[in-house]
């Protein structure tokens, strides 16, 4: 019994420090020993003990992590207080299942081989990022985009970049057992932690090469426009005209100062197809003054549709109109925030299923990147900015740039801005490609191609940031092939697993 309640200690105690490895706290050393606790309670050798603890890992872990998500729902949703985070609860419970059917692996196989910690890891975490839509949050290869090991990225991407953290802890438990019960698995450790120098020597050597290049004369300079509208207020009908004065105001200081002016995510929140005299006295002016405009709006196409929407104004070359503007339309909806699964069901129960602006559609997966000031900007809005590989599918060669907007507002002063800054920074080091990153209420910044942020906004204050970046050109490991070497690497590990496990059965009924 005491080694039970043991069990459950490590396990919780360890997915709640997991979250300490990501933003805003940043201890990425931290993503290590919350796995290595993992490990243990996976190990364990009771298997009701193992499944338990595994739970109870992930439960502390995201319940800690995402309970942000509880902002949204009692002040924007209506909920009560107590039902906001029973639902984080529930969220958690189901995010919990994966790190329960790694355990469940674990011990089903009974997993020694090092290598297929990771490889078991790497299975349930796809699995977390493609069930109902999925929901990659909190990938532990975000955390080490401030760690020796980052730069990995740009060859294995973030998913790579969990498998050699899980990898490394793997190592790590294995060299704890060996120093306490096991001598004669010495050369297993060894080799293993050879094979992770010998990686961690690969981030080192990446670093140095420039995978993408630096058109230094081709600099643009980039304001962004943080209006800070309270969210409690953004739809309120009374106070539409307060938010379009807010942004004519931020944009009207830098027509003719800056190269474009960057607007967040639905930044007028009102259908773009009831203001039209507005957007085409924008168009007029921008280019008039030669700063040309990117705005988030909602969209009603010609078959009624409601999309979240990117536009710009003011090129002379893609004039705006409302049916041939120069236009991103979004993917990857966000479940009950932008659409309601089995709506019908759902939203007659109350005001959690009918927050603002949860009727939208999808754009489609793969689009045409938006021509800004004669640049390639491939687009992302909001939630979209952690999907690497839908990402990938529009960032191509010639792209100079990376665009992101967003309202954060929705998640008040919680981690979670922090969390999805980090994971727009990992974009920009995975591609090779400086982001732009246009927010309502924060966190506004400009990233480098190297994830370093080179301009940041603080949070809650109507104000904008003004920052040239450069433009690059090329791609990264990453870019050209995404995740397909790592999961071919996986399968053949699994391969030789398998091998391994009928020669072993085999010379066994032998003698």
């Amino acid at each position: 019994m005491k080694n039970t309640l043991f069990t459950y200690f490590i396990a919780i105690f360890s997915g709640f420090i997991g979250v300490l490895a990501f933003s805003p706290f940043d201890y990425w050393g931290a993503a290590y020993l919350s796995l290595l606790g993992l490990i243990f309670v996976a190990k364990n050798a009771q298997k009701k003990t193992a499944l338990c603890g595994a739970f109870l890992w992930g439960l502390a872990f995201f319940a800690f992590g995402i309970n942000w998500v509880h902002v949204s729902i009692h002040q924007f949703g209506g909920a009560p207080v107590s039902v906001s985070y029973a639902l984080v609860l529930v969220l958690a419970a189901y995010l919990a299942l994966f790190p329960t059917l790694f355990a469940y692996l674990i011990q089903r196989f009974q997993v020694t081989s090092l290598a297929m910690f990771p490889v078991i890891w790497t299975f349930t975490e796809f699995l977390r990022g493609w069930l109902l839509t999925g929901f990659p949050w909190l990938q532990f290869g975000y955390s080490q985009i401030d760690s020796p090991f980052a730069h990995l990225a740009p060859l294995f991407g973030v998913t790579g970049l969990t498998f050699f953290v899980m990898w490394v802890s793997a190592v790590s438990f294995n060299l704890f057992s060996v120093l306490a019960s096991r001598p004669r698995q010495w050369n297993v450790a060894l080799f293993n932690s050879a094979l992770l120098i010998l990686l961690s020597g690969l981030s080192a050597y990446s670093a140095k090469i420039n995978y993408v290049k630096k058109a230094e004369s081709d600099v643009l300079k980039v304001t962004l426009a943080q209006g800070n509208i309270a969210q409690n207020l953004k739809w309120e009908p009374e106070y539409l005209y307060n938010t379009l004065d807010t942004y004519h105001r931020l944009i009207s200081q830098h027509l003719g100062k800056t190269d474009v002016i960057v607007l967040p995510e639905s930044a007028l929140p009102v259908l773009e197809n009831h203001i039209q005299p507005f957007f085409h006295a924008l168009q007029e002016q921008a280019k008039a003054q030669g700063t040309e405009l990117i705005i988030g709006t909602i969209y009603q196409d010609a078959e009624n549709k409601l999309l979240n929407s990117i536009i710009t104004l003011g090129n002379p070359h893609h004039p705006y109109s409302l049916d041939k503007a120069n236009r991103y339309n979004k993917h990857h909806l966000v479940p009950f925030g932008e659409y309601v699964p089995l709506e019908t069901l759902l939203r007659p129960l109350g005001s959690v299923f009918n927050l603002p602006m949860s009727a939208f559609h999808s754009g489609e997966l793969i689009q045409a990147p938006l021509w800004v000031k004669d640049r390639q900007l491939s687009a992302a809005i909001c939630y979209e900015i952690i999907l690497g590989e839908q990402l990938r599918k529009n960032v191509k060669k010639e792209t100079d740039f990376i665009l992101t907007i967003s309202n954060d507002a929705w998640f008040g002063d919680s981690i979670g801005p922090w969390q999805h800054l980090q994971m727009a920074r990992m974009r920009a080091l995975e591609f090779g490609k400086p982001v732009i990153r246009a927010t309502n209420t924060g966190i506004s910044a400009l990233i480098d191609e190297r994830g370093k942020i080179v301009a940041q906004a603080p949070q809650f204050i109507e104000t904008s940031l003004t920052q040239e970046i450069v433009a690059t050109t090329g791609q990264t490991p990453y870019a050209v092939l995404g995740n397909t070497p790592l999961y071919v690497l996986s399968l053949f590990l699994l391969g030789m697993r398998g091998i391994a496990g009928l020669i072993r059965r085999r010379l066994l009924k032998s003698t």
